[in-house]
């Protein structure tokens, strides 16, 4: 019997024995099961009776996909892992792509659900995560980055349990509850102005989108101002908890999941949570525009004229393009009120996003080049892909032209980039020649894969603006205040590796 054997701890000879003769076995076992991986573009074996699954990502992929590969992530744990109440994932993958397949995974595991069956279960289920480095930086895994990654992770499944939540339970009542739950976490007291004072403050596009609900509109803001902060950051987001389409209605195949209308909303959120927890070094500003784009007398009519808090006058030509007045409103008071000098609005704004950027991309409309190509670049970087639309206000703004208003809240020709039109309709109350950053973020598409939400754009924001934090992992993944990029020999590089799940 071997020294090492005998010196085992706990076993008896016997047991010892057959440890030496299965441990050859389960080495040649798994390395008879990685030679069958064969991805294209993803691959499985499952071991062990189908106890536990070897899953292979994509050896390479394009230059408009993370090299993280997230969304094969999130699609292999859905699909491979094996049943069961305890359940354990070990995820190989160099200490760049950490952040991206933790929030993958997030998103493969989502909280809401009712089925009477999930209630009934007596005992809770439990997934645990292990990461094992590799590659040049493949040291332990610090306790910081565990709890970065479990920081984000949290904020991602809080947005997609907020978008899979119907309106009957997440009315605009439910969400302020969630926004006030989110502030005692972090100690601080939201600012809400909510239904007629909301007409009474000038907010004609909140109030005016909402008023015909049960459940009144509301705006309502969390703000982190830290000492020290050397800028002020607003994060704008779109929360129309349910949209109708208003009296310009939505049809019966179109109205189904308009739930998700609010995902702009709860990706702030979460993202917020996340970001103050690891220490946001700048003033930081989540700013939700909340309502219900509901039917009744007291509903928006087309050719109503609204007075927003910009200021400028629009005349309704469509009830259901209705994220953009309550964005007009939100991105004015983060210009006028809270000072900002970077706002980015997010928001399941176009149908036409997906046509334009697909199911997987977000769209990205701004007023910098610098932060457009950040946006692209922090997607790859977290997984929540991003493309750019047309910048071109001289050219497309001209669609909004009313006869006896500032302007129209609807295009005159769909045909004509009609999400970059909507992205320039809410620039347009801040103003084309403000000289702050104004990043717009249309996520229709990306918000829900199938029937689920993804929690799309928590990643994203925590990655864009990574380097405003004091943690290691968001500096790493954050595209902005490098002074060298990466080059793009590392991106290549970066595309050709194999990773397990």
């Amino acid at each position: 019997m071997p020294k090492s054997a005998r010196s085992a701890p706990g076993l008896r000879p016997f047991e010892v024995w057959c440890l030496s003769l299965v441990s050859p076995l389960l080495i040649q076992l798994w390395q008879a099961a990685l030679s069958t991986l064969n991805p294209n573009p993803t691959d499985s074996c499952p071991l062990y009776l189908n106890y536990a699954t070897v899953a292979a990502l994509p050896s390479r992929v394009s230059r408009h996909n993370s090299p993280s590969a997230a969304h094969f992530i999130t699609r292999l744990v859905r699909t491979c892992l094996p049943p069961g109440t305890h359940r354990c994932i070990l995820m190989v993958c160099e200490r760049s792509d950490a952040f991206a397949s933790a929030c993958a995974l997030a998103r493969a595991f989502p909280l809401f659900t009712h089925r009477s069956g999930a209630t009934r279960r007596t005992e809770k289920k439990t997934v645990i995560v292990e990461f094992f480095l590799v590659g040049q930086d493949n040291g332990p895994v610090e306790v910081s980055t565990l709890q970065c990654l479990t920081n984000a992770t949290e904020g991602v499944r809080l947005a997609a349990r907020i978008v899979d939540t119907p309106c009957n339970e997440m009315n605009t009542d439910a969400f302020l509850e969630e926004i006030k739950k989110v502030g005692k976490d972090l100690g601080i007291t939201p600012t809400i102005i909510r239904d007629e004072e909301l007409k009474t403050r000038g907010f004609g596009g909140i109030y005016g989108v909402g008023k015909a609900a049960v459940h009144p509109p509301a705006l309502a803001v969390l703000s982190h101002t830290p000492d020290g902060a050397t800028q002020t950051i607003a994060w704008v987001g779109k929360g129309i908890v349910y949209d109708t389409g208003g009296l310009s209605m939505k049809g019966k195949t179109t109205m189904p999941g308009m739930k998700r209308d609010c995902g702009g909303a709860a990706a702030a959120l979460g993202a917020f949570r996340a970001a103050v927890r690891q220490g946001f070094k700048d003033n930081l500003h989540a700013v939700f525009c909340l309502a219900e784009n509901s039917v009744g007398p007291n509903a928006t009519r087309p050719d109503d004229i609204h007075l927003l808090y910009s200021g400028k006058t629009v005349e309704i030509n469509n009830t259901d393009a209705e994220g953009r007045l309550v964005l007009a409103d939100g991105v004015s008071y983060a210009c006028k009120d809270l000072g900002a000098d970077i706002i980015l609005d997010i928001a399941t704004l176009t149908g036409a996003q997906g046509i334009a950027t697909g199911k997987y991309h977000a769209a990205v409309l701004t007023n910098s080049a610098e932060w457009e190509a950040a946006c692209v670049k922090a997607g790859k970087k977290c997984g929540d892909l991003v493309h750019p639309l047309v910048y071109c206000p001289e050219l497309h703004f001209s669609e909004f032209t009313s006869a006896v208003a500032d302007m129209k809240n609807s295009v005159a020709d769909r045909d004509n980039s009609p999400s970059s039109c909507a992205g320039l309709f809410i620039a347009s109350h801040i103003g084309f020649d403000w000289p702050g950053v104004w990043v717009h973020l249309d996520i229709a598409a990306p918000v829900h894969a199938g029937e689920r939400a993804t929690g799309f754009g928590v990643a994203l924001l925590l990655a864009l603006f990574g380097r405003a934090s004091e943690d290691p992992l968001l500096n790493l993944v954050s595209p902005l205040g490098c002074e060298v990029d990466a080059q793009e020999g590392d991106t290549e590089r970066d595309s050709k590796r194999r990773r397990l799940v």
